[in-house]
């Protein structure tokens, strides 16, 4: 199941345009990430995989389409634990890999899947489990065993079954439990994670995913200046833009000079920076 319905708010005024599910990160939305990584396991089409919608769903069930059984919640989400549980009868009795679209995940030496893989691995059935990295500080709030989710998890039917389907979060529903009786599972993750949950790591994902030379779309325009940017389908960049990701359809005029930022149509541009390490000064939209 990959989730998909939040309105995330951390990324705003972008999702305002978009759910956070669609937003392109090297030019692919991330919705489209995960499903390629559950191809990359064998799991396809809608009796193997599901997403579930619901702020601005309307454009995940069109982008989705055939792809996937799609769980459209009503009114506001329903959170992870509450997305989960709307979907008991689909899921009927299997467990469930559960993974966030907005999970940037990218290792080098290895094509989409197997790095989830080590989930799914040799499991019992029965235990929770997720994947995660070591954390900075192992004894911070929100960390496992030391380690940072890194935006999927495994759990169990004789769980998920409990879950009601009313607003809930995996968090306190299901893996703080299981980690105090002692039945969760930390694997590791070894390459790249980025929730893309700010506009910082949404940038620094697709300056990671244009390899650090850049990633222009064959349709794109670009008359002026591009560096180290991801430049989507139909975009037309007339300026200058450094490390700076301007979306499909998208344009940059003549006069403007773009670093460390997110374009979106011809009138938002959102800073990309702050957890960027260059100086504060270089970050900005002269118009």
């Amino acid at each position: 199941m990959v989730l998909a319905a939040g309105e995330g708010t951390r990324l705003r005024p972008l999702t305002e345009r978009l759910p956070k599910a669609l937003c392109p990160v090297g030019n692919v939305p991330l919705l489209d990430r995960a499903l390629a990584r559950l191809a990359g396991l064998g799991m396809t089409g809608p009796g193997r995989v599901a997403v579930n919608a619901c702020y601005l769903g309307g454009q995940v069930v069109e982008h989705v389409g055939d792809r996937a059984h799609l769980s459209v919640e009503p009114g506001d989400p329903l959170g992870t634990a509450g997305g989960v549980a709307n979907l008991r009868d689909w899921i009927a009795g299997r467990g469930v890999l559960v993974g966030n679209a907005d999970a940037y995940l990218a290792d080098p030496a290895r094509p989409p899947g197997p790095d989830i893989a080590a989930l799914l691995r040799d499991w019992d059935g029965d235990s929770v489990r997720l994947l995660g990295q070591p954390a900075a500080d192992p004894a911070a709030p929100g960390t496992f065993d030391g380690h940072v989710f890194t935006g999927f998890s495994l759990l169990p039917w004789r769980l998920v079954r409990e879950l009601p389907v009313a607003f809930g979060d995996l968090v306190r529903a299901l893996w703080r439990p299981a980690e105090a009786a002692g039945a969760l599972t930390v694997m590791p993750y070894p390459g790249i994670f980025y929730d893309t949950g700010t506009p910082a790591d949404y940038l620094a994902a697709n300056l990671h995913a244009a390899g650090g030379a850049g990633l222009v779309d064959p349709t794109a325009t670009v008359t002026g200046r591009c560096r180290e940017s991801v430049i989507g389908a139909g975009a037309v960049v007339r300026g200058d833009v450094t490390r700076t990701v301007v979306w499909p359809g998208a344009t940059v005029g003549p006069g403007e000079r773009l670093i460390d930022m997110i374009r979106a149509g011809a009138d938002l541009t959102v800073e990309g920076a702050s957890s960027m390490g260059h100086d504060v000064d270089e970050r900005r939209s002269v118009p």
